[in-house]
């Protein structure tokens, strides 16, 4: 079963391992945090306890974090007001491209997009492939339709779910469906 936690108000980068610390006592009851390991490419990991997995990611002032029993890969994105179409046109396969066109090229549809492909890297333990158009993640059916938060979308075993609120976006990646709600934890 797949949990997401969210934080807002950090002050620090570091912080969002408070997050984690508290999910981790919350869903799992262990406490204090375990020791963390980074795998081969950086994925974080709790070496005596390979049977609980996590996630964890910040922007800005956010931060989100996802628990599973199985991998799973949690990005949050603070939405910009620009972003640079080099980055673009070397992030996103050319359906992706029409499809942001389609959307006005929306800052915000680019930060799910990209929260979408964090979270399918993270999920993996490979990160991001270079370029990160080399990834490509589920888009809506209707051309010109945008993400719904209480939409599932399902690619090649992997389900995703994004997250939006003002001035951010989020999106888990897991083996199974990801819940509708984040569990938003007031850790200042």
């Amino acid at each position: 079963m797949v949990q997401v936690y969210g934080a807002s108000g950090l002050q620090r980068r570091e912080q969002a391992w408070e997050l984690l610390a508290r999910a981790v006592q919350r869903c799992w009851g262990l406490s204090p945090l375990p020791e963390t390991a980074r795998g081969e490419r950086g994925k974080p990991y709790f070496p005596q306890f390979p049977q609980y997995q996590f996630n964890l990611s910040h922007s800005g002032h956010y931060a989100l974090c996802a628990l599973s029993d199985a991998p799973v890969g949690a990005d949050i994105q603070v939405v910009r007001p620009t972003w640079s179409p080099r980055l673009v046109e070397r992030s996103c396969t050319p359906e992706e491209r029409a499809w942001l066109s389609a959307r006005g090229d929306r800052p915000q549809d680019f930060a799910a997009l990209w929260a979408c492909k964090e979270s399918a890297g993270k999920r993996s333990g490979y990160g991001l492939p270079y370029p990160p158009s080399r990834l490509a993640v589920p888009l809506p059916k209707g051309v010109g339709e945008g993400f719904s938060p209480q939409a599932v979308c399902a690619q090649d075993g992997r389900f995703f779910r994004l997250y939006a609120g003002t001035g951010w976006q989020g999106a888990v990646c897991a083996q199974e469906p990801p819940p509708e709600e984040i569990f938003w934890l007031d850790l200042f």
